[in-house]
């Protein structure tokens, strides 16, 4: 499958409704979650608003259809994210469509936006990720540590 990864248009912001609740980490076998749950403040944080000077947003196009996407955000405040580390360091959120998964798509999204990152002079990334998501190996392959866990999660660690 071929695809490009481009910055997201800002008349394309609409479209992380839809990568934010792609990227909730759903069990296989599991009734799926309702849509209406990006509007919990815990999930909407990653995309409230997005468009701020710290904001950066990468996404796959594959025939003129974006079928992923991944996003940073430097969360603080009240505002703070499953992976938030300090008010200097972006947050991560990742999202493939789920037909597109298993192709090279996410990996390729987070290369991207890890060079992104370092050339904007920032130190350090963090993440969140579910302890039984496949996508955990994927971040400790790209160079993500664990640096701490909760009950469900690891928090992540990229340092440039």
């Amino acid at each position: 499958m071929s695809y490009k990864i481009r910055a997201l248009r800002s008349e394309e912001i609409y479209l992380l409704d839809t990568f934010i609740y792609e990227a909730i980490f759903q069990r296989p076998g599991v009734e799926k979650l309702p849509k209406s749950i990006i509007q919990q403040p815990d999930i909407n944080v990653y995309i409230k608003d997005f468009g701020k000077k710290t904001d950066y947003c990468l996404v796959a196009e594959s025939h003129a259809k974006v079928v992923g996407a991944v996003w940073t955000r430097i969360l603080g405040g009240s505002t703070k994210g499953f992976g938030h580390l300090n008010n200097e360091t972006p947050e991560f959120a990742l999202s493939v469509l789920e037909e597109f998964r298993g192709q090279g798509i996410g990996k390729s999204l987070m290369e991207h936006m890890l060079v992104e990152l370092k050339r904007a002079g920032y130190a350090q990334a963090s993440l969140a990720v579910q302890k039984d998501n496949y996508a955990f190996f994927m971040y400790k392959d790209l160079g993500f540590k664990i640096i701490d866990e909760n009950e469900e999660e690891f928090i992540m660690l990229y340092q440039f």
